[in-house]
């Protein structure tokens, strides 16, 4: 066998395997925290961010390697109000470092209201976000009010978008839907909301009709909008759009809806409900990482809500040949079943 036929059959090989199979994280690589969000910054840190079991703050922790995010300090950088906006159902925040300044966006319902919840955005000029002052730049504003939550950001060929969940203006049941706009600055949208997606397929419409946490990769020329689909116990799993990165991302008819999820449970591996997600690299950004939470168990006593057990967990992500993700199946780790608050 000569050496070039050795090399062309390994490589053959590497690219047939599963995402599962891939060289893999100590997971779940953090406890307890659901709604992960991992961004590796240009000072060689991972910048990691996510939901804790009280819906009460916001930690951020950094660290060179994603295997030890879990005993990396978890710094407060900012609690909810007593009262009024902001005081409630702290959810789904997200790190962005935007135009030289760090801004998280998150979820908040007020005390007096949980559910009625909106996008509200922080902001800190410091280097290190787990330094400097976070100052609240209040509400985001989507062109109407309604439920809304799990706000994201991206640019793509030099223009920032908003991507989010709301419930539609017209909606006549609890349901919500992701939407994209174009941002004039990191605290504002311009132009109106576009609805890209909306729950269609059963899959989608599992426990509860919902579409949301949009997360966006963008390789090869397209623009994959993840999204995560159904009630938060075991049927919650990952839908996806793509479309072409030098489309209007603002027009419904430039982005393709798989008919099917993309991620979700697998009995096999022991993983159940995986979603939100986020996307980052390996440190020499050669290879793709997809970062969820999901629970080690099925059955959930009570509203998957008050359940603490979703844990976030990392694994690569494959590619296949026309140039879409592969994201596979949640791969096995350490079962820590249940552990108390």
């Amino acid at each position: 066998m000569t050496r070039v036929f050795r090399f062309i059959l390994a490589l053959a090989l590497a690219l047939a395997l599963p995402a599962s199979a891939a060289p893999g994280f100590a997971n779940p690589l953090v406890l307890q925290r659901a709604d992960p969000h991992v961004t590796l910054h240009a000072d060689g840190y991972y910048y990691y961010t996510a939901t804790v079991p009280e819906y009460d703050r916001i930690e951020l922790r950094r660290t060179r390697d994603l295997n030890v995010l879990g005993k990396a300090e978890a710094k407060v950088v900012w609690r909810k109000h007593a009262s009024g906006p902001m005081s409630s159902h702290i959810w789904a925040p997200e790190l962005h470092h935007i135009d030289g300044k760090w801004y998280l966006y998150f979820t908040a319902g007020r005390a007096d209201a949980p559910f009625d919840i909106r996008l509200y955005v922080l902001e800190n000029a410091a280097a290190n976000p787990l330094e400097g002052q976070w100052i609240e730049r209040g509400q985001l504003k989507t062109g109407w009010e309604s439920f809304a939550l799990d706000a994201t950001t991206v640019a793509v060929n030099g223009q920032r978008y908003l991507a989010w969940t709301q419930r539609p203006p017209t909606a006549t049941r609890h349901m919500t839907a992701v939407y994209i706009a174009r941002m004039d600055s990191p605290l504002s949208i311009t132009g109106p909301a576009t609805m890209l997606t909306t729950p269609e397929y059963p899959w989608e419409k599992e426990g509860q009709h919902v579409n949301e946490a949009p997360a966006a990769l963008v390789r090869h020329g397209r623009v994959f909008l993840t999204y995560s689909a159904s009630a938060t116990d075991a049927s919650y799993c990952l839908g996806m759009l793509s479309a072409a990165a030098s489309a209007d991302l603002t027009d419904p008819a430039a982005w393709t809806k798989s008919p099917l999820p993309v991620f979700q449970s697998s009995a096999a591996t022991g993983q159940y409900g995986p979603g939100h997600n986020a996307f980052t690299t390996s440190p020499d950004g050669k290879t793709d990482i997809l970062v969820y939470h999901a629970r080690g168990y099925r059955d959930i006593k009570g509203d998957p809500l008050h359940d603490p057990n979703r844990h976030t967990r990392a694994q690569v992500i494959t590619w296949r040949a026309d140039g879409t993700p592969d994201f596979g199946q949640p791969v096995a780790g350490v079962n820590r079943g249940r552990q108390g608050r």
